[in-house]
């Protein structure tokens, strides 16, 4: 066994945890033997999660109501992980939100709720977080981000601006915390069967081939495996780096043109 993946003994906080793939991730860290702090804003939605993981062999959950746009919540969210288990180790940014929209027809109450759960979340969460990080022995922050916000998405405009955001303050805190031991790395997911994209578009994550080298859609559990990296000792090397997880990549251009 290679203890350099091992993410045993850490606490982590798990925003939009109540489902697809901040749900996986929560499960994951814990089977691992991670104290995992899992959220969401309703706190029913979020129970059932750290009852599975408590019932399970592993690391334990505490679940918190948090709205990561309020930053008071976010302050609770972080005293009562701190409260419980001593220390933020790693935390990870899932919270999220879209919905598609013609740029044009997206208004300013809209632009700016996608914006405020997607980016200004984030850094509720990570500002808050990181302070324990800093001040104590360091620890790693993981922003999600998406493939949208790497080359832009049709009828996304907001997302995709939120999330291109979420990437280059990923590189800029990596570089302005690297001395105080805080690993800041991101992941952008391409297209992934989360039970909300099973319930608009039918497609799930029980009927993908694993066996076939051409995938085009992701599992939480695979987006998971690559957080528990970002978390792990393995990764000691990364900073500042978005990792794509979009499966076989998109060529615009071939030979023949």
């Amino acid at each position: 066994m290679n203890d350099r993946f091992t993410i045993d003994g850490q606490t982590a906080i798990v925003t939009g945890a109540s489902s697809g793939i901040g749900r996986e991730i929560a499960e994951q860290f814990a089977r691992e033997g991670a104290d995992v702090v899992v959220c969401s804003r309703e706190q029913e939605n979020v129970d059932p999660v750290a009852e599975t993981i408590n019932d399970e062999r592993g690391g334990t959950a505490l679940a918190v109501e948090c709205d990561v746009t309020d930053r008071d919540a976010v302050e609770a969210l972080v005293e009562a992980t701190v409260d419980k288990y001593g220390s933020v180790d790693c935390l990870v940014n899932n919270a999220g939100a879209s919905f598609m929209a013609a740029f044009e027809d997206i208004s300013p109450n809209g632009w700016r709720t996608i914006v405020d759960i997607n980016l200004t979340g984030t850094y509720h969460c990570t500002q808050v977080a990181g302070e324990h990080m800093r001040e104590g022995d360091g620890g790693t922050v993981i922003n999600l981000a998406s493939v949208a916000g790497q080359r832009g998405s049709p009828l996304m405009s907001h997302y995709g601006a939120a999330k291109a955001a979420v990437i280059n303050l990923t590189t800029t805190l990596a570089y302005e915390w690297a001395g105080d031991d805080v690993r800041v790395n991101a992941i952008a997911p391409g297209f992934v069967a989360t039970p909300g994209v099973e319930s608009q578009m039918g497609v799930s994550a029980e009927n993908l081939d694993r066996d076939e080298v051409e995938r085009r859609i992701g599992t939480s559990d695979e987006i998971a495996d690559v957080a528990q990296f970002l978390a792990s000792p393995a990764s000691s090397y990364l900073v500042g780096e978005t990792i794509t997880a979009q499966g076989v990549p998109r060529i615009d251009e071939s030979p023949d043109v």
